[in-house]
């Protein structure tokens, strides 16, 4: 029997953590604020924590991570929170969080969680300060683990490839990557290799001294003496000839530059590569160095392409036209939603500037959403005269039955589809009293998915 400790500024949500935590076997302790957790954790007898992110009082969840990840044997924490954000998913894991999972937590969730804290402990991190916000935007289970992703190597020095369809936003990852590690404070340079000539590339990425080659007049610091103490980014690494691929190779086997007509010297730089090609099947193909890809794909991240994350795609809609201070129309966000995006974020944000510049009202219409071959939202899908939460509800809805039905009534994959959680959809079935009436929802959620969470299989 384990001790778990569960911080929670809210009596019911703490009770009920404890009823589940005692029903899988653990003694809960309970503590309804951080000042009152970090008191209990004088004792030195609690193995596992779960914490609320936000709490009143003087120090909130992230606060208290901090401090208890400082402590020189600290137990494993679990963070939950029912707002989880790009950032504060990446700050928790980068601070050491075990997980960062969002409420409500289900048991089959909790259990794995608990289980995996007391198996392992991660080590402790640096506490310091880090942005407020990571560039990203999206809490998409796909997305969510792309961050926790970020905020488990943003410290490393390991090497990070970033793979996914062009418009996925990779940079963005690379963005992130470097401001939440501790060489933000340094230079992020970006390179793409595929925009410049190859016989230009290799002067570009190492620079050259004066009279290293005809015409050479002046010194110049390449790319990786720019990056010099911070991170370089290679976007589009894939591109790269063969020549190019050997001289990469070797910078990052003996971690040093030489420029054209100079002599080689010790680089410190945080190398970040992407690109939108199958790296793997390149290598089979011939077309790409195994031994470099290796290197490169110490630590892989895989961007999801947009249309798999269609949790995603209103709140980036709302992100960009916020800039302009416009609103999104229930109408404007189903038509956004139907669409495939093959050309993925870049091409959502082109489209939603483009309504923000024509558009002449506060709030952007179905009409003003140009997308080829779309047609305009039927009338009854926008009630203009609701306001925006209750448009946005009554879309949820509509999507929810509609992602049952695709899936059969499986909850499980519906939830995948949707982009959420399994118990946040059971919660929502439950609220907007979908498949009750229904035979085409009812029948087939009862035949596939009516088992306990720790039974549902697919």
């Amino acid at each position: 029997m384990a001790t778990v400790l569960i911080v929670d500024d809210d009596p019911a949500l703490r009770d009920g953590l404890a009823e589940t935590v005692s029903d899988l076997g653990h003694r809960p302790v309970l503590a309804a604020s951080g000042e009152e957790a970090l008191t209990r954790l004088e004792g030195g007898d609690v193995n596992a924590v779960l914490l609320d992110l936000r709490m009143q009082g003087l120090l909130d969840g992230m606060a208290v991570l901090a401090r208890i990840r400082a402590r020189p044997q600290p137990p494993p924490v679990t963070v939950l929170t029912a707002f989880a954000s790009p950032a504060n998913t990446i700050e928790a894991m980068r601070l050491g969080a075990y997980d960062h999972l969002t409420k409500p937590v289900g048991r089959s969730d909790l259990a794995a969680a608990l289980d995996g804290m007391l198996q392992r402990a991660r080590p402790d991190p640096v506490p310091e300060d880090r942005p407020r916000s990571s560039g990203l935007v999206g809490s998409s289970e796909a997305m969510r683990r792309v961050q926790k992703a970020i905020g488990l190597v943003a410290d490393s020095p390991a090497t990070v490839l970033i793979g996914g369809e062009t418009g996925t936003g990779k940079e963005v990852v690379a963005r992130a990557l470097h401001a939440f590690s501790g060489r933000r404070q340094q230079p992020f340079v970006p390179v793409n290799c595929a925009a410049i000539p190859p016989h230009l590339l290799e002067t570009e990425l190492f620079g050259h001294v004066r009279g290293g080659f005809p015409g050479a007049t002046v010194d110049r610091v390449g790319a990786f003496g720019r990056a010099a103490g911070g991170t370089l980014f290679l976007d589009e690494v894939g591109d790269m000839g063969a020549a190019m691929q050997a001289k990469i190779l070797r910078v990052i086997q003996d971690r040093t530059v030489a420029p054209l007509g100079g002599i080689p010297a010790r680089i410190d730089v945080r190398l970040v590569a992407a690109t939108h090609h199958d790296l793997p099947a390149l290598v089979a193909e011939g077309r790409f160095r195994a031994d470099l890809y290796y290197r490169l794909a110490v630590v892989p991240i895989l961007l999801p392409p947009l249309r798999e994350r269609l949790a995603d795609i209103v709140p980036l809609a709302e992100h960009f036209l916020a800039a302009f201070g416009k609103r999104l129309s229930a109408g404007a966000a189903a038509k956004l939603l139907a669409y495939p995006w093959p050309g993925n974020i870049r091409e959502l944000r082109n489209v939603v500037e483009r309504a923000a510049f024509l558009g002449r009202g506060g709030m952007v219409g179905p009409d003003e959403i140009d997308l080829p071959g779309s047609t305009t939202v039927a009338a009854d899908e926008e009630d203009a005269s609701t306001d925006l939460p209750g448009a946005v509800t009554r879309l949820e809805r509509r999507m929810i039955e509609r992602a049952l039905v695709a899936e059969a009534g499986n909850r499980t994959r519906a939830a995948r589809r949707l982009g959420i959680q399994r118990q946040l959809l059971y919660a929502k079935i439950e609220r907007y009293g979908l498949g009750g009436n229904d035979p085409e929802l009812s029948g087939k959620v009862t035949e596939h998915v009516a088992k306990p969470d720790g039974e549902d299989r697919e």
